[in-house]
């Protein structure tokens, strides 16, 4: 994620996480979605199945936040511990939304895969394999650079109609 939308701080809060768990995610996320592509040359209901895994771990993302991610929770239990003490963190909100990002397309690829649309299937899971990359290899959350446009979306859209 780039320093620009992110708030970099040496101290921790409950809306604050280390800047290396989303990364970390983000590589393991890459590593499922290129599986996906390479199931989806041999079978589309494969290719469908794990993605459909990869829905669900973006759905508690989405829901749960970043910590609490199954991804997050091995971070936590297995990679933090290693490491020394954080001296970055980031916000939690823009981490969900771009969790919920990557449903929307992990769903859409799930249903081409599984209907036979492979173009679908393949685009979607392309779009997403795209944005885990950017965030695992150069810190470029993709998402969290949109959410500040849909909250301000939203916060216009609410006062118009108040």
């Amino acid at each position: 994620m780039s320093t620009s939308t992110t708030s970099r701080s040496r101290t921790g809060s409950a809306d604050q996480v280390d800047v290396r768990g989303p990364r970390f995610a983000a590589w393991i996320t890459t590593g499922v979605l290129v599986t996906v592509l390479v199931l989806s040359t041999f079978s589309l209901v494969a290719a469908g199945l794990l993605l459909a895994a990869q829905a669900v771990v973006f759905g508690l993302g989405a829901a749960r936040g970043p910590r609490n991610s199954p991804y997050g929770q091995v971070f936590a239990r297995f990679v933090a511990p290693r490491l020394s003490p954080t001296t970055e963190r980031e916000p939690v909100a823009p981490l969900r939304f771009a969790q919920l990002v990557g449903l929307v397309f992990a769903v859409v690829g799930v249903v081409g895969f599984l209907t036979g649309l492979t173009v679908v299937g393949t685009v979607a899971t392309g779009f997403a394999l795209f944005a885990a990359l950017l965030n695992a290899a150069f810190a470029f959350c993709l998402g969290c650079q949109i959410y500040p446009l849909v909250a301000r979306f939203r916060r216009s859209t609410s006062i118009t109609a108040a």
